[in-house]
């Protein structure tokens, strides 16, 4: 008598799920997203869909059973990439805690197996340290995609739980502590917080960035859409500076899980002189460590010299793109990234 071939139960082999908005979601996951980081909560994926899409780009909403979520985006090119783009200092899957590491393999697999139908997918912005990575390329490297890393950019952050704004001042350079001494007293400041005032203030943050150095947004729509989902979550913290009436700097900080991040700022370069960002990046933090009593700065994307000032410590964030040898241009991208290791391997 021939044998019946096996059936696989679906919840044996469970498989990514597109999902079409961020209304279907597991309520636990999204909450689990939200205690993990800003980056991976409801006010900053809102923002992501509404405002931070290239042109032409499909977001990809991929759940695995109701335990863990990958956003990620379609291209009009056809690629497929992370839910990031250069406002991003950290991308994670949204993942239920205490997942075992096993599950999180299977989590990385079924990931695996979705991507196999490009050559290549691009992960931007993840944790390096993170405790899921490990089997989560485990299960990519079982579905039989290479994972090659790259070092993306550097994250300047300074735990800072317990100490005051004095105690954390007198850490600081000299000549950083003697500008905020003679300065201080020739700008005010305020800090808004609630939906309520926040329009005037996102009027006078376009109008400072308009006259400061910085080149135009590459998604204009951006940081108000941002400020606005943050001050509705009770998350932002706008930092205005006047010199009398006129602004000349604002910054826009996160506060979420006693983590104070700023995202942007930008000051009135006819202001130079009085030192504008460097008055209200103190007065922040004055607030953020005497009122709030927040335990960990961080200065977002990139190595920038004055970061250097207010942190200490550095840690690497990277990208992975999963390489499907089985496709040609995927073999193609392979033989590249191993013939770029092999030259720096060389020249070490």
């Amino acid at each position: 008598m021939a044998r019946l071939p096996l059936l696989r139960h679906p919840a044996l082999n469970p498989v990514l799920r597109a999902v079409p908005n961020l209304e279907s979601l597991p309520a636990p996951l999204l909450e689990a997203g939200a205690r993990a980081s800003f980056f991976a909560g409801l006010p900053w994926w809102q923002t992501m869909l509404e405002a931070g899409l290239p042109k032409g780009a499909e977001p990809r909403l991929l759940l695995w059973e109701s335990s863990a979520l990958f956003p990620m985006q379609r291209l009009a090119s056809g690629r497929l990439e992370s839910l990031a783009n250069p406002y991003t200092c950290l991308y994670q899957p949204l993942l239920m805690p205490n997942l075992p590491p096993e599950t999180i393999q299977k989590i990385g697999q079924a990931l695996g197996r979705y991507c196999r139908e490009w050559p290549t997918v691009r992960l931007d912005a993840l944790p390096r340290d993170s405790a899921w990575l490990p089997p989560l390329l485990a299960g990519l490297r079982a579905a039989g995609l290479v994972a090659a890393p790259f070092d993306h950019f550097g994250n300047w952050h300074e735990p800072v739980g317990g100490r005051s704004w004095q105690t954390y001042l007198q850490a600081r350079p000299g000549n950083l502590r003697e500008t905020i001494r003679r300065k201080l007293r020739r700008v005010t400041h305020e800090i808004i917080t609630t939906p309520d005032a926040l329009e005037a203030g996102i009027t006078t943050y376009e109008d400072i960035y308009a006259r400061s150095w910085k080149v135009p947004e590459p998604y204009p729509a951006f940081n108000a859409t941002m400020m606005r989902h943050a001050a509705t979550a009770g998350l932002l913290r706008l930092g205005l500076l006047r010199a009398g009436e006129t602004p000349i700097a604002a910054q826009i900080w996160i506060v979420a899980n006693r983590q104070a991040a700023v995202l942007k700022l930008a000051h009135d370069e006819t202001h130079k002189p009085l030192s504008p960002g460097t008055l209200l990046t103190a007065l922040m933090i004055r607030d953020l460590l005497d009122t709030e009593h927040v335990a960990e700065l961080d200065f977002g994307r990139g190595d920038d010299p004055y970061k250097e000032l207010w942190t200490t410590q550095r840690r690497q964030r990277i990208g992975l793109m999963l390489i499907n040898p089985r496709r040609p241009a995927g073999l193609a991208a392979l033989a590249r990234h191993l013939l770029g290791r092999t030259r720096r391997r060389l020249a070490a």
